[in-house]
């Protein structure tokens, strides 16, 4: 008696699953080595994924699809966390307390985001961000209504320029401009933002 086939249909959620697994290890991977070094290149990437180079290139076609990827999780990481911040009560104090966080989110992933400014147009970095963006500039018009932070400027603008000092400074630390304990920079960046954004004085 002939065996019949095995079933196709068995095999493909098993191999989806394995292509899942493997997309993981990768883009684990890649944030790790790019948060040591933004040129960390492919071959190094698949290395710390331990996975040869013909499976990375079979997710992912260049490197900058494989940084894409990389931010994107790093992004959706950072902010599933900023969601769980208390932003509750008072918009200045709210504001203080989504600063503490968003610096610690940002400093880790510094490289990472020159590595993405390296290989990604501008307004894919920026797409990337739109969450985190959405959720202060939520919190600049709250504190307008409240009358703790200043209505004479656009909130687009205001929350860009939030994203820049925090960016910024990342950036400073990484190339070893601001010698500072982990505590004073997130006091110093925290500060500079609520200095922007507070109302000036007899407003």
């Amino acid at each position: 008696m002939t065996a019949s086939p095995r079933p196709r249909a068995a095999a493909r959620p098993r191999r989806r699953a394995d292509a899942e697994r493997s997309i993981a290890r990768i883009v684990a991977a890649a944030r790790e080595e790019l948060r040591s070094d933004p040129a960390a290149t492919t071959d190094d990437i698949a290395k710390a994924a331990g996975v040869g180079r013909m499976t990375l290139y079979g997710h992912f076609k260049t490197r900058a699809d494989l940084v894409d990827a990389a931010l994107r999780d790093a992004v959706e990481d950072g902010d599933r966390t900023l969601a769980a911040v208390d932003l509750a009560g008072d918009a200045y104090e709210a504001m203080r307390r989504l600063l503490v966080s968003s610096w610690a989110l940002v400093a880790e992933s510094a490289a990472l985001l020159t590595a993405a400014q390296g290989v990604l147009p501008a307004g894919r970095v920026r797409e990337l961000h739109e969450g985190p963006a959405a959720r202060v500039g939520e919190l600049v018009r709250r504190g307008r209504d409240q009358g703790v932070f200043r209505t004479d400027m656009p909130t687009a603008w205001l929350v860009g320029v939030v994203q820049h000092i925090l960016h910024g400074a990342a950036e400073e630390v990484r190339a070893g401009r601001l010698e500072m304990a982990p505590d004073e920079i997130s006091d110093v960046v925290t500060k500079s933002v609520l200095a922007v954004l507070a109302t000036p004085p007899g407003c």
